[in-house]
């Protein structure tokens, strides 16, 4: 008669939920988040604080997965330096500055004409709100920081801090004024940086060859001698240009002294081209059969020889043909047209020869009446240059047959990186910080960094390298303005006293102020200046990388971390860089020399599942709700009887653990996967760290804390240590992805399949003993900078006599390298069991694959259903297997374990399998079981059936209740 034993069993029970309670997570991220924020403040030591210093976004829409990626990572770290005993300090920033904001701000007018003061007031209406907006959003990850003390680009104080490092770089005369020429956005009217560009390869211009006379002095020089009676008619230079619109501010033609050029008659006409570059140029003009070769001459004999610009009209110069280094034999018709106002390579060699610079065009691309003098009107009704304004400079060229060919060509070129429209190069009167004379201590700063990944030291390098100088001009109302003077001349006023008088006003009017004040308001002026002429206050702001920049003022040392994108290498790490090193030049015995960060670690772009960038256009940017609220996975399938047509759909709900979990298994030195995928593996991760964490705690007795510790509890205890240092190796290494996966192995390999498994007998059936709270502590330690939701969440259903135990300390507060267990409980050395375990656990995978087989055959179900005998003929092994003789039975979940025993006469099956450990091998046969099933605990040592076993009967006659 069979008897119902479950009432005499230690069964699991936890109020663990085997999913986050969504009611829960706002309650659960204030204690593993803000809790946990305020409590390191006044727990840890201050004396070594551990500093990141927040890159901060950008004040404008909504959070994406980036943003995620970013702050994630961020909060990790911070978590792990807790762990280890460290104060951090983190104190979220935003970037409220600048151009997107101010187009936010227009479109939202609907066409008015805002004035700048109206402007300033929407701009900082717009950006206080989404910072409010995205502030919720990041504090919904379980980011932990000091919101409270959150920062703003747009803050007063942070202003006055921006306006005292303009004028500690004035005062070294690192800032000046100039006309050159800059990246230029027709589309937003103002100059840009280099890092607010973007390049696309799919730009398609009007490349053309054209033709210049040349005047006709070259008839009197020697190296033309013998050419004269074979050019008949005009000489001509000829060019090749992608931008026609810069033609009206050709100044020059480069040759390179070293090539050879042609002179190839064309008609009653001659041409000078490239020798290299005459078979392209015959191609595409279509005159195989109506060209020749006349003579050729070195570069440097055409250097000196004058042609004319017939844009410049009748009272144009001629103008000169001039060596250049850049020019090339590979490209174009080996000549170059030379725009010293629309190119920077055009300035640099121009400038030196007293060429003048020109740029006839207005702020929206639009010519202007210089670009041809003698019928303005020509060109004023032209469009804009970026909507095809070149090809009216090709019409009026083609009146004189100048135009020789022209063809669609597709190049890589620069685009605004806000309104995605093509950028120009123009020369306008900007500000300008000088980096050529900063740029070796620079470069020398970044010496005693860390990188990680380690290439972006070179990447960074490279960017100052390139770099001479810095425009910090920018033609917009939405920032903080240049604290300058213009006379009546328009001539700038800047010096330390004029900068120091406006910040002084500022300080008392605030910035908004050099805007809505009266323009003659003598307030701005300083008494030295007063009665001395008119004075007016200059419209410019400073470039938002200059504001961003200057964050680093807010720091009382080097930050211990620079966490951002990749991209900002050109951006945020720059401008920080160059802006501290410019005002570490001053003498300042409390300042700290160097770069403003210690370590500089970089993350890539976010992909979706097929590899692509995410954006707008393509529709395929993720939010990470949808992560943490599970709707990109599929939905949960209805229980048979339950669906119904109206029953609403359902996603598995795993909150931010979820998406930190994302974060923590990716490999963020490159661009980072998102999707299906990827969130399957991260769910099904989560969701069996949760049925750990359930079984754990529902399993756990205090009983277990006195009960005698076991071999296989030993082997735990190793196998938790060794993952432990790895886990916490990674992690100090901010390889979190590698931390991850180390833990996955530990979770699947050791402690489900290896330990959880051969202690469930002990666990339900024995005397509830092992290490199960110590391996919880453990799992928690290495969860919780990835998962805090989730390791709060355990704490808070941990089991009523832990709940009771005044000594336990949050896992959150935990040092990470305390022990997880009193060493006095220990009665194996660790040292000597480690050097067993491979061997135990080559013979565990044996037998665990003999049993597959006899399971794949039908002949068992639970494992318990086997008896095993060891073959094993190697005496070193033989010996490590009798060693632990009498648990082998409970540590490979078998009825029963010989070794070296005589197999039985024809059982009724048997399943063989070889093992081996460092090249020796043994024998592993599982065979059927001796004795009966016990039907308690289900082995099968039972003398006969339906009666219990030995250790069942022992524990049954004491029961009394089980706890």
């Amino acid at each position: 008669m069979s008897k119902s034993w479950s009432a005499t069993l230690r069964l699991p029970k936890s109020t663990f939920p085997p999913r986050p309670l969504p009611k829960l997570r706002d309650q659960y991220i204030q204690r593993c988040a803000d809790g946990l924020y305020k409590w390191q403040a006044q727990n840890r030591p201050s004396d070594s604080t551990f500093v990141i210093h927040d890159g901060p976004p950008y004040a404008n829409g909504n959070l994406h997965v980036g943003h995620a990626l970013n702050k994630i990572l961020k909060d990790m770290i911070l978590r792990v330096k807790v762990q280890q005993g460290r104060r951090v300090d983190y104190v979220p920033g935003w970037d409220c500055h600048g151009l997107p904001i101010e187009h936010k701000v227009l479109e939202n007018s609907e066409g008015a004409q805002l004035t700048p003061v109206e402007i300033r007031k929407s701009a900082r209406n717009l950006a206080s709100n989404t910072v409010l907006k995205q502030m919720k959003g990041f504090r919904s990850y379980g980011v932990m920081g000091d919101w409270e003390r959150r920062w703003t680009t747009m803050d007063a104080a942070f202003e006055i801090r921006q306006l005292r490092l303009f004028q500690q770089m004035i005062k070294k005369g690192l800032i000046y004024r100039k006309y050159k020429p800059v990246y230029w956005s027709p589309s937003s009217r103002t100059a840009l940086a280099e890092a607010e560009l973007e390049y696309r390869d799919d730009h398609i211009s009007d490349a053309a060859w054209i033709r210049f006379p040349l005047t006709d002095e070259w008839r009197t020089l020697p190296q033309f001698e013998g050419l004269q009676h074979q050019i008949e008619g005009q000489l001509y230079a000829v060019i090749w240009t992608t931008t026609p619109w810069t033609l009206p501010a050709n100044r020059a033609i480069a040759v390179h002294d070293d090539l050879e050029y042609c002179v190839v008659r064309h008609g009653v006409n001659s041409l000078l081209v490239a020798k290299s570059r005459l078979d392209t140029f015959i191609s595409k003009i279509g005159a195989k059969d109506h060209v020749q070769v006349i003579g050729t001459l070195k570069g440097r004999q055409l250097t000196g020889l004058k042609y004319v610009n017939r844009l410049r009209g009748k009272d144009g110069l001629p103008q000169p043909i001039i060596h250049a280094d850049f020019v090339s034999a590979d490209s174009g018709s080996g000549l170059v047209h030379l725009a010293p106002g629309h190119g920077f390579d055009d300035y640099n060699v121009c400038r030196p020869l007293g060429i003048p610079v020109a740029a006839p065009i207005d702020d929206e691309g639009k010519f202007t009446p210089d670009a041809f003098p003698d019928l303005p009107e020509a060109l004023l009704s032209a469009p804009s240059i970026i909507e095809g304004g070149g090809k009216n400079v090709l019409s009026l060229l083609q009146l004189q047959c100048d135009v020789l060919w022209v063809e669609k060509y597709q190049h890589k070129y620069p685009y605004d990186w806000r309104t995605k429209r093509p950028v120009v190069i123009r020369a306008t009167e900007q500000w300008f910080a000088d980096v050529e004379s900063i740029k070796q201590e620079a470069l020398a700063a970044l010496n005693d960094v860390r990188f990680l990944p380690e290439s972006g030291k070179k990447r960074l390098e490279s960017f100052v390298q390139g770099r001479s100088e810095w425009c910090i001009s920018r033609q917009r109302a939405w920032g903080v303005p240049i604290p300058a003077l213009y006379d009546d001349k328009g001539a700038a006023v800047v010096d330390e006293e004029v900068v120091e008088h406006i910040i002084a006003v500022i300080q008392e009017r605030g910035t908004h102020a050099w805007w809505s004040d009266a323009p003659d308001d003598e307030a701005w002026i300083p008494t030295s200046l007063r009665g001395k002429g008119e004075y007016r206050r200059g419209a410019d702001t400073m470039d938002v990388w200059f504001d961003s920049g200057s964050s680093w003022t807010m720091m009382k040392r080097r930050a211990d971390v620079y966490l951002e994108g990749s991209d900002q290498h050109r951006g945020w790490f720059q401008s920080s860089l160059l802006t501290r090193i410019a005002a570490g030049t001053q003498v300042d015995a409390d300042f700290e020399k160097g770069a403003p960060f210690k370590q500089l670690i970089t993350h890539g772009f976010t992909l979706d599942q097929d590899g692509k960038k995410m954006s707008k256009s393509l529709g395929n940017i993720i939010e990470p709700q949808q992560v943490m609220d599970g709707t990109l996975l599929p939905p949960i399938k209805q229980k048979k009887g339950k669906a119904t047509a109206q029953a609403a759909t359902t996603y598995d709900v795993l909150g931010p653990d979820a998406l930190r979990l994302w974060v923590a298994s990716s490999d963020y030195t490159k661009d980072v996967t998102i999707g299906v995928p990827v969130l399957s593996a991260v769910h099904t991760a989560l969701i069996k760290y949760r049925s750990i964490v359930k079984m754990l705690l529902g399993s756990m007795h205090e009983s277990a804390r006195t009960e005698p510790l076991t071999s296989t509890d030993h082997i735990a205890l190793v196998q938790l240590q060794d993952t432990m240092e790895e886990v916490g190796k990674a992690f100090d290494n901010h390889e979190f992805y590698k931390g991850f996966a180390a833990l996955n192995r530990w979770v699947t390999n050791d402690l489900s399949a290896f330990y959880l498994e051969a202690s469930k007998d002990r666990l339900y059936c024995g005397d509830g003993g092992g290490v199960l709270e110590p391996l919880l502590t453990g799992l928690l330690r290495m969860l919780a900078p990835m998962t805090p939701l989730l390791v709060e969440e355990a704490w808070d259903h941990r089991p009523d006599w832990m709940k009771q135990d005044s000594s336990l300390v949050h896992p959150l507060h935990q040092l990470y390298a305390d022990p997880v267990i009193d060493p006095s409980r220990l009665t194996r050395d660790l040292t000597s069991l480690r050097k067993d375990i491979p061997v135990l656990m080559s013979v565990h995978a044996a037998i665990k694959s003999g049993l597959e087989n006899a399971r794949g055959d039908k002949v068992l179900g639970s494992s318990l259903q086997s008896s095993v005998l060891l073959d094993v003929a190697d005496s070193p092994t033989r010996d490590v297997l009798q060693t632990y003789a009498d648990e082998l039975e409970a540590m490979f979940v078998v009825s029963s374990v010989e070794i070296n025993a005589a197999l039985p006469v024809d059982p009724e099956w048997r399943y063989t399998q070889e093992f081996e450990v460092d090249g020796v091998k043994g024998t592993v046969v599982v065979l059927p079981p001796k004795q009966a099933k016990c039907p308690r605990c289900w082995r099968y040592v039972a003398p006969e059936e339906d009666k219990l076993c030995h250790r069942c009967e022992d524990v049954v006659a004491g029961h009394s209740g089980v706890n």
